[in-house]
């Protein structure tokens, strides 16, 4: 790395992408994917590429060929550092309503 160039904190990024998902929203449920428990793993990689896995509700959702190409045009979007960006969806382990964030909980009025 160029000693002038600014130093990058891959962690900031992360804390930025995950913000950027928490404004995305399940069409169904009125909680952002995040706090659902959709959202497994982001990371960012040196090459400031980030690679997110993500589930969805149930493999038959409506939404399944959609929302993970939103996820990943709004993270490009916001998240001005990335050069890449790549949403996975996996099925393992399988999303149930455990997987749901306390935030989420609240906002659904379960808690």
């Amino acid at each position: 790395m160029n000693d002038n160039m600014p130093e990058i904190d891959l962690k900031e990024i992360e804390d930025k992408i995950v913000s950027t998902i928490k404004t995305i929203y399940d069409p169904e449920i009125p909680v952002n994917i995040y706090d659902l428990g959709l959202i497994y793993d982001v990371k960012v990689t040196e090459e400031l590429e980030a690679y997110v896995k993500m589930t969805l509700t149930a493999p038959n959702c409506p939404v399944a060929g959609s929302l993970p190409v939103s996820v990943k045009q709004q993270i490009l979007q916001e998240v001005q550092e990335l050069e890449f960006a790549d949403v996975e969806v996996v099925w393992e382990p399988q999303w149930h309503k455990d997987m749901i964030s306390e935030a989420g909980l609240l906002q659904l009025g379960l808690l």
